[in-house]
């Protein structure tokens, strides 16, 4: 009887853990191995180098925060205030691996020292913010106010949990829920 193989998906998964820790240099296939479990001997069975791990994460990533993320608000229907009010649920509630607030960080510094990463990642945003911009353009009809939504949202979902600031008397969740209110505004 054969050994059960640890599904492809995993090892993807595992790299992209790794990543959002410690970067594209903590995607080891030695270290990946011992966290699932298994020899490295399996990795080779579905990749043919770490190059193509990296690869492959980084495809699994950006499709899952474009089209993944997408499709999944789209599903419910409605109208863009409710598929906005969804996104912003769904980001907020840190989803899945690929969706991480670590992993976005940690591919977006990877970018700073690879072009290639770097074309994904823009690739990644602009098709990020094409689908904020389709959004908010439903119920605001003058441009630079959609492109401003548009750039507050995107910049709340990679800086919030960076900023450390008190939010004076209020606590964060009511400044978060004061600026979705703000942005779903119709003026």
């Amino acid at each position: 009887m054969g050994a059960i193989r640890t599904p492809r998906d995993r090892w993807i998964e595992e790299g992209l853990r790794r990543l959002a820790v410690g970067g594209p240099e903590a995607v080891r296939v030695e270290v990946l191995a011992q966290a699932l479990g298994v020899t490295k001997g399996g990795f080779y069975g579905y990749f043919r180098n770490r190059a193509a791990l990296l690869e492959e994460m980084l495809d699994t990533w950006e499709r899952e925060v474009t089209e993944g993320v997408i499709e999944r608000i789209e599903r419910d229907g409605g109208d863009a205030r409710e598929r906005l009010g969804r996104l912003f649920d769904f980001v907020g509630s840190g989803g899945a691996v690929a969706t991480d607030a670590g992993l976005e960080l940690a591919i977006r510094e990877w970018a700073r020292r690879d072009a290639g990463v770097a074309r994904r990642l823009r690739r990644a945003d602009n098709r990020r913010m094409d689908y904020l911009r389709e959004l908010y353009g439903a119920f605001c009809p003058d441009e630079g106010d959609v492109e401003a939504r548009c750039l507050i949202t995107f910049s709340l979902r990679i800086g919030d949990h960076l900023i450390v600031a008190d939010n004076g008397p209020r606590d964060r969740a009511e400044v978060l829920a004061a600026v979705r209110e703000r942005l779903l505004s119709l003026s």
